[in-house]
């Protein structure tokens, strides 16, 4: 179940705890990506707010919205970077992305086995995706005033699982949105303190959302390579009679 792209718009940009969420994500991405300079990023879902960081320093962003979900032009007032794109087949060469990221597109597709392989076709050998899903245990996920209060919650365990069935490997992982996802001032007025708190001690609290990093490792094959087949001797003349002198012939 997609949210609509307007909405997620409105959550982000036009609200108070929008915009907490957004700076809370921003800071646990830039802790897992400090810089992208020179390379191709891309997100798909809904990225635009955790893009803005590397606009400028990477070669190339995309960010990719899913059909269901409608898109929106951003950034605003610069060249669009968005794309329109059905959620399994993206307008991609494979092997092109170095980073990639979802946000608000795992939890929310009908196809989740297909959209990892479209993620895994995308990145590029050795490269870094992140998936960002609400925490089944998180208070974030059990309203439905949030964008993360819709779509399917992952255990840390689920979600790790799910990436290593479609060959990714998991590196790292943080927790964000420790502030109760309340409109109300107080808690948005001290959002920061509950965001430090809970990363000091996210042993004890459980965030609102998961946010794992993953390798995409692509090993040489451990069969003989053509070295090896090279030095074995041709046996398409075995059984064949060895040659012998012609009877009557003069030997040279």
């Amino acid at each position: 179940m997609h949210l609509d792209a307007l909405e997620l718009r409105n959550f982000y940009y036009r609200t108070g705890l929008g915009r907490v969420a957004q700076r809370s994500l921003r800071q646990s991405f830039l802790e897992l990506w400090p810089e992208a300079q020179g390379q191709t990023v891309v997100g798909f879902g809904f990225p635009a707010p955790l893009l803005r960081p590397y606009m400028g320093k990477a070669r190339r962003i995309v960010a990719l919205m899913p059909g269901q979900q409608g898109v929106m032009s951003w950034p605003r007032g610069e060249a669009n970077v968005s794309v329109l794109c059905e959620e399994t087949q993206w307008p991609l060469p494979t092997g092109i992305a170095d980073k990639l990221f979802l946000l608000h597109g795992l939890e929310t597709t009908d196809y989740p086995s297909e959209l990892l392989e479209e993620c895994w076709r995308v990145l590029g050998a050795g490269g870094r995706a992140i998936f960002v899903v609400p925490n089944r245990s998180g208070m974030w996920s059990r309203t439905d005033s949030t964008p993360f209060g819709f779509g399917r919650p992952y255990s840390l365990r689920q979600l790790e699982s799910q990436l290593k069935r479609h060959a990714f490997t998991p590196e790292r992982y943080v927790t964000s949105l420790y502030t109760p996802p309340s409109p109300r001032r107080f808690w948005l007025r001290t959002s920061d303190f509950w965001e430090g708190t809970g990363r000091r001690l996210s042993s004890v609290f459980s965030g609102g959302v998961h946010i794992v990093e993953a390798s995409k490792q692509v090993y040489a094959p451990t069969r003989p390579g053509l070295r090896q087949m090279v030095r074995r001797p041709l046996r398409v003349l075995e059984g064949a009679t060895q040659p012998g002198p012609v009877a009557g012939a003069e030997p040279a």
